[in-house]
């Protein structure tokens, strides 16, 4: 994210005048930003969930439920019982997409990557501390559409991120593009 900063002219040029220089502002604080409040609300909604949805089901509307499920598999609860792999998987994951946060310079690529980190964080996270703990644990996925797969706000996060992901990096090649 450039910003402009004003600075003295180097002394070569013999002038005191002010000139434009543009700076990068780290754009780190953005994404643990974004990511901690994506994990904190995925948390928060699977402490509910765990507690509240038990016993029972909550109707919302047309198709739209909250019923409890956990998986210990990935995508579509696919892949029962890789829990340890696809926890060592997710670590992996966040590690690089970690390590890539300098790339995105827009406020839609730090923002949506910031997404990514903290639903792969989230889910990572019951995998870790969820019985029976140390990357054998089950994700809890509780918003079930009834004609797709039970998920969960991380899930949602991080499908939506990597959505907002391609259609930032898809504008900042075509802006390069049309620039060069």
């Amino acid at each position: 994210m450039p910003t402009c900063a004003l600075r003295r002219k180097p002394p070569a040029c013999r002038g005191v005048e002010l000139v434009p220089v543009f700076t990068k502002v780290s754009s780190a604080r953005w994404i643990t930003f974004t990511g901690f409040t994506t994990l904190a609300f995925d948390q928060v909604s699977k402490a509910w969930a765990v507690e509240s949805l038990d016993v029972r089901s909550i109707e919302i509307f047309w198709k739209l439920r909250l019923h409890l499920t956990t998986n210990t598999g990935f995508a579509f609860s696919s892949g029962k019982g890789l829990g340890p792999f696809l926890g060592l998987l997710a670590a992996c994951v966040v590690v690089f997409l970690w390590r890539m946060r300098g790339r995105f310079t827009s406020h839609l690529g730090t923002f949506s990557l910031g997404l990514v980190l903290g639903g792969a964080c989230g889910n990572l996270a019951d995998r870790l501390f969820r019985t029976p703990r140390w990357g054998r644990g089950a994700v809890v996925d509780f918003i079930d559409f009834q004609f797709w797969p039970v998920f969960n706000l991380a899930d949602a996060a991080i499908v939506v991120g990597v959505v907002m992901l391609s259609v930032s990096s898809w504008f900042e090649q075509r802006g390069a593009a049309l620039n060069a």
